[in-house]
């Protein structure tokens, strides 16, 4: 990839709701920065400059119009940069131009993407491209999935530490989280489920754990669809609303890093809920309810209180050798908006600044960019990753 770039990002959507905390967090954190330039774009320089003068963004950053529905707009933004950061979802509706635009021209690409039929889809049309080109594609850099992906990547390497290979069984515990679903993520699972009227054979992608792991398929997974009792736990657990997303993510990072988790890996991610009766029914309640029923339509979103107050728990359990190491990974802000802002604006100044040596492809965060994220992350972005046992 060239590096005669003007930008080494551009946050593309950076009039929306999540957009509009990408430029806050980067104002807030890094306005005294020299190590790295970056511009806002969108579709309305009246709202970018409004977004510019709201949020103290200091005179000297650029603002770039631009139409996704527009091929040479696109591929005019894209020269311009080393990486596209968008906000910009449903990617389904809206990513296409701007991900062929980067694969094709080399230019790297971050997202918050949440949607396994589209990113089978790029991961199939792109690939090739972005080897040849340099290009590096990272689906999935907020809450869904990079907590998830990385805690895993994090417990299997203090199990390899301890033991000498990998845990063959993960589970994900969510402990806690509190503050409000994305509308983002739930505008891209009506986008989804009308996307399946017109392509049925995504039913399958859907379903299948394994549909983003280049072909590899394997063994069954544990159940996560209806509640259970974690026995090893002494709890109550139920579906969490996420992990077919997750899942699909963590099995791809085995894929891509030659199966460091081992070809018999199993991983399932559900909700602690309790013990007891009362664990019991609260499981029962929450596998009926629709997770997506109170989200705020796209453009909005929770009040600055709601998004500081939030926060989010994830125990990871490596099972091995009837012995089970624990490690957590935390979040300061909530999971949706506050805490997603913050992790994709560092994933896109690492893939840049630190990940040199990495060749083109499409990836997830894990395999892609690994510790030195968790270390951006814990140092800037609220996350903390810790051994528990």
């Amino acid at each position: 990839m060239s590096n005669q770039k003007e930008f080494d990002f551009v946050v593309y959507g950076a009039t929306g709701f999540t957009g509009k905390l990408v430029i806050e967090y980067l104002v807030l954190k890094y306005k005294e920065n020299t190590d790295f330039s970056w511009a806002m774009a969108g579709r309305s320089l009246e709202k970018l400059n409004s977004v510019k003068d709201s949020k103290g963004v200091p005179d000297h950053i650029p603002i770039i119009e631009v139409d996704s529905n527009n091929i040479s707009s696109i591929e005019s933004l894209v020269s311009r940069t080393k990486c596209v950061m968008t906000t910009v979802g449903p990617y389904q509706l809206y990513g296409n131009n701007i991900v062929a635009a980067c694969a094709s021209s080399g230019t790297d690409y971050v997202d918050l993407c949440g949607e396994p039929g589209w990113m089978h889809e790029k991961i199939h049309e792109h690939t090739e491209e972005a080897k040849r080109t340099g290009a590096r594609i990272v689906f999935s850099c907020g809450f869904d999935s990079i907590p998830f992906d990385l805690g895993v990547l994090f417990l299997q390497k203090e199990v390899i530490k301890r033991f000498g290979k990998p845990a063959t069984n993960v589970r994900g515990r969510v402990r806690a989280m509190n503050g409000e679903f994305s509308g983002g993520t739930a505008a891209s699972m009506r986008a989804t489920m009308g996307a399946l009227k017109e392509k049925p054979e995504l039913f399958e992608i859907l379903a299948n754990p394994f549909s983003l792991s280049n072909g590899f398929k394997g063994p069954e997974q544990p159940a996560d669809n209806k509640p259970l009792f974690d026995e090893k736990l002494e709890t109550w657990v139920s579906p969490f609303f996420m992990a077919p997303i997750n899942s699909k993510n963590i099995h791809r990072s085995n894929s891509l890093m030659n199966h460091m988790y081992g070809e018999d890996f199993c991983y399932n991610e559900m909700w602690i809920q309790g013990p007891g009766d009362e664990g019991k029914m609260a499981a029962e309640a929450i596998s009926k309810m629709n997770p997506f029923g109170n989200a705020p339509e796209p453009g909005e979103g929770p009040s600055r209180q709601s998004r500081e107050n939030g926060n989010y728990d994830v125990l990871f359990c490596g099972d091995i050798d009837d012995e089970s190491v624990h490690i957590s990974v935390t979040g300061d802000m909530d999971p949706g908006y506050g805490s997603t802002s913050k992790m994709i604006t560092e994933s896109a100044i690492c893939l840049v600044k630190e990940c040199n040596d990495l060749e083109g492809g499409v990836y997830t965060s894990a395999p892609s960019m690994g510790e030195k994220l968790i270390q951006r992350l814990e140092e800037n972005a609220g996350l903390a990753f810790n051994i528990e046992n």
